[in-house]
């Protein structure tokens, strides 16, 4: 007998369990405490009758679930194709028993309403707003970088007199930027980085703040697979968080840098350059079949030239021009004459 494993719609990316007006979060509780409450029925009617019990979820690994949209990113199909996590077999018995597991913590969690996902992103620049606890935050009066809020549906009163949002990959790279007080010398700007992947927090907050200002958002990461591949989670979502597109993508998201054609523009030296990785050719080679680079030409023939050079460059390498190139000369030149993709 097979239990689907379905819940409610997550709510902006994660359950954010706050008691909300005319009882909006507590109704969405209650949908996901019965929804894990049904799979245990399941459970013992399948023991009752003598049978294996099977958990059947959708697969959110296959690119077949997946549609991409211009306006949306990639989202998940209606009747997607789903797979199996049997009781009976050796292959996924412990997955079967580290799911019941994890939804016993779940269900412990909703219940009493102390569920907050983790955040491990920054944000700077000309922005201030109020926590969900009336905490007043000012990241233009901050020396440092604000850690981004666990609960970012919770933020209000967002304010900023910011021109544009960079949202940059590295933390070494943010930090530098940070110190050279960039947000403040060019024009007030909204600085943000995932520390790498971003996790979720980091990508609601990066919708939010185009949702309440709609300034363009620059990405700023190494020319490699890696890098571009960051960039498309802000822009276009990921595949295994497909089914909540509409509260993470920015399909606005425009890359700034560092362009492959860049490299060679500023007559980087080859020798500050990395070969690719067998990694890094099966990396781009995959990305470059992905449905959103087909709508993005200029995107296309930077990957041409990245794959024909076979070739990567971390942002600092333009220190190899001089210490402060990125923050005096290539994003100032970068954002004046409109050089983004």
């Amino acid at each position: 007998s097979s239990i689907s494993l379905s819940f409610p719609p997550v709510r902006n990316g994660h359950l954010r369990l706050r008691e909300e007006e005319n009882g909006g979060m507590r109704s969405h509780r209650s949908e996901v405490l019965e929804a894990i409450e049904n799979v245990i029925q399941g459970i013992f009617q399948s023991l009752a009758q003598n049978k294996a019990p099977v958990l059947t979820v959708a697969n959110r690994t296959d690119w077949r679930n997946i549609e991409f949209k211009d306006s949306v990113g990639l989202q998940m199909i209606p009747g997607c194709t789903t797979k199996q996590i049997r009781s009976d077999c050796p292959q996924s018995a412990r997955r079967f028993a580290l799911m019941l597991k994890i939804l016993s913590m779940i269900y412990k969690m909703v219940q009493s309403n102390t569920y907050l996902s983790t955040t491990k992103g920054f944000v700077a620049g000309n922005l201030s707003y109020t926590e969900e606890d009336g905490t007043k935050v000012n990241c233009t009066c901050s020396a440092t970088a604000v850690t981004v809020p666990s609960n970012v549906q919770g933020i209000k009163n967002l304010t900023s007199h910011a021109k544009f949002i960079l949202i940059v990959e590295k933390d070494a790279t943010f930090q530098r930027l940070l110190d050279d007080d960039f947000f403040n010398k060019v024009s007030p700007c909204i600085m943000i980085t995932g520390r790498g992947i971003p996790d979720l927090n980091t990508r609601l907050l990066v919708r939010k703040l185009w949702d309440c200002f709609q300034i363009p958002i620059f990405t700023l990461m190494d020319a490699d697979p890696h890098g571009i591949e960051i960039m498309c989670i802000y822009k276009y979502g990921s595949v295994s968080m497909s089914f909540e597109a509409h509260h993470l993508t920015v399909p606005s998201v425009k890359w700034l840098g560092l362009l492959p054609s860049d490299l060679e523009r500023l007559n980087i030296c080859k020798d500050a350059l990395i070969p690719f990785t067998k990694q890094d050719e099966n990396k781009l080679a995959s990305i470059q079949k992905r449905p959103y680079i087909a709508c993005q030409p200029l995107w296309k023939k930077e990957l041409e030239i990245m794959a024909a050079s076979k070739l990567k460059a971390e942002i600092q390498v333009l220190t190899s021009l001089s210490s402060d190139y990125l923050s005096r000369v290539y994003l100032p030149n970068k954002l004046q004459f409109g050089g983004w993709l």
